[in-house]
């Protein structure tokens, strides 16, 4: 059996290395590389025995990348140029230079023979994603685009983000021609679990909703312990409410519904609202909770040192653990 040698690019957190972690496939994480200080705090308390770069991408030379003789790159770009909220400046935004760097080196990585790599949805309309694709080819990588959801893989979490995975030397793709972008696996992974089963019990009371954030209360996304669904957690989770996360609740569906007619009656954001709104006691999900719903393994931790703020800001710019297992299962069949 081959014993792959990963370099993961962009590392954050670590969600590449659990997702490989995760696949039983045989092989080591040889350097890990990212720019965000917190990110590899948090990379190496849980990773100890894996090199951490705190560098630039564009520090990284052909030469550099050979002697780590490595095979396989997994990574995740930074996302904002491809998003609203990053104006979708795509190749004009400077924040695309490193992977762009890394674009032009690999037609000098000969060794390397597998690649991931994950983004927004959004990214497979961009230019750079078209320079990305371009130089696959002319590479001679074979490869496979998808638009993939963890609710599809028995998670309860709305994360749909751009993957693509490539290989060279190898049979081409169980898949439809690979200018078509894959939307679904043909394995059933069932419906997702109920959000009971990845819920802390005795969640401090920090994690309520504040007062202020409770005036925008109708905007709120609302899960139970039945559900089986959440909404995708972004950084700015907690500090906004609007498209940034679901909020959770002990209360029934039934009792929402009532105490929400009742807050009605009173002024929109007036004090009676808030304090109807409050009996439902809605509270945000737990940095650990936000872990399970993205597949982080039980035995991965935040050191103690790292602020809830900062949790959910990593988390946000993360990746979902389960659907980058499965893609790499194809990889490397």
């Amino acid at each position: 059996m081959t014993l792959h040698r990963i370099l993961e690019l962009y590392s954050g957190i670590g969600g590449m290395h659990c997702a490989w972690n995760e696949s039983g496939l045989e092989g080591e994480v040889m350097l890990a590389v990212d720019i965000n200080n917190v990110a590899n705090e948090v990379y190496k308390y849980n990773f100890p025995s894996t090199p951490l770069l705190n560098r630039n991408i564009q520090c990284l030379t052909p030469d550099y990348i050979d002697k780590l003789n490595v095979n396989t790159i997994l990574m995740s770009p930074p996302c904002q140029p491809f998003t609203r909220n990053g104006k979708y400046l795509d190749e004009s935004d400077p924040r695309t230079n490193s992977f762009l760097y890394l674009i032009d080196l690999f037609i000098h990585l000969a060794n390397i023979e597998y690649i991931l790599m994950e983004n927004v949805k959004g990214f497979e309309c961009s230019t750079v994603r078209n320079i990305f694709i371009n130089k696959l080819k002319e590479c001679k990588f074979d490869y496979q685009e998808f638009l993939l959801c963890p609710s599809s893989f028995g998670v309860p979490n709305s994360r749909l983000r751009y993957y693509c995975i490539a290989r060279r030397n190898k049979s081409e793709w169980p898949f439809r021609r690979k200018e078509d972008i894959v939307k679904s696996l043909p394995k059933n992974y069932g419906r997702p679990v109920a959000l009971e089963d990845i819920l802390e019990l005795n969640v401090p009371e920090k994690y309520l909703v504040s007062d202020k954030l409770l005036k925008r209360a109708k905007v709120l996304d609302i899960c139970y312990k039945n559900s089986r669904r959440s909404c995708c957690f972004t950084k700015a989770y907690t500090h906004y409410v609007e498209g940034t996360g679901s909020v959770f609740t002990n209360a029934t569906p039934e009792e929402v519904e009532e105490c929400y007619k009742v807050a009605k009656t009173f002024g929109d954001k007036s004090d009676d609202f808030v304090d109807t709104i409050k009996q439902l006691k809605l509270r945000f999900f737990t940095p650990n909770e936000v872990l399970s719903l993205m597949s982080f393994s039980k035995n991965y931790k935040f050191p103690e040192n790292i602020t809830t703020k900062q949790c959910y800001r990593l988390l946000g710019n993360s990746v979902n653990v389960k659907v980058i297992t499965e893609l790499l299962k194809i990889l490397f069949e």
